[in-house]
């Protein structure tokens, strides 16, 4: 019977926020859950996030943004994921995410949007259902 292949995915912090406590978090709850993550670390540029996942072919993106610019942070990522034909990578943002930013986010590709109160469970599950294996 063929081995299940891995989920990779890549938690990153783009901007100038410095705060990564939650990131670090969920990267922890995801290696619990069985999946690869390679976190980048905090103040990354949309270029370095694309660049990474294409190095280490990760399946899924995961974005921590505190700082509230998530629209132009997202957007840039989206054009540069275009560009580079990754629009099969599913790209989920969580932090500070006002309600109302959350349906533009998701006309932009986000997958996913986990506001405060979201679980890591309900991250977890989200990736697992979403990825293609």
């Amino acid at each position: 019977m063929p081995e299940k292949r891995v989920i990779r995915v890549l938690i990153a912090k783009p901007g100038l926020d410095g705060h990564d406590k939650g990131a670090k978090i969920v990267a922890k709850s995801l290696k619990d859950a069985g999946m690869e993550v390679i976190y980048t670390g905090i103040r990354q540029t949309a270029d370095a996030i694309v660049r990474t996942a294409i190095q280490e072919s990760v399946d899924a993106i995961g974005l921590s943004i505190l700082s509230g610019t998530h629209l132009s942070i997202c957007e840039e990522l989206m054009d540069k994921m275009e560009k580079e034909k990754l629009q099969d990578t599913l790209v989920l943002v969580g932090g500070i995410i006002p309600k109302k930013d959350v349906s533009r986010l998701k006309k932009m590709g986000i997958a996913e949007v986990f506001r405060p109160g979201s679980t890591l469970s309900e991250i977890s599950q989200f990736i697992q259902g979403h990825v293609s294996r």
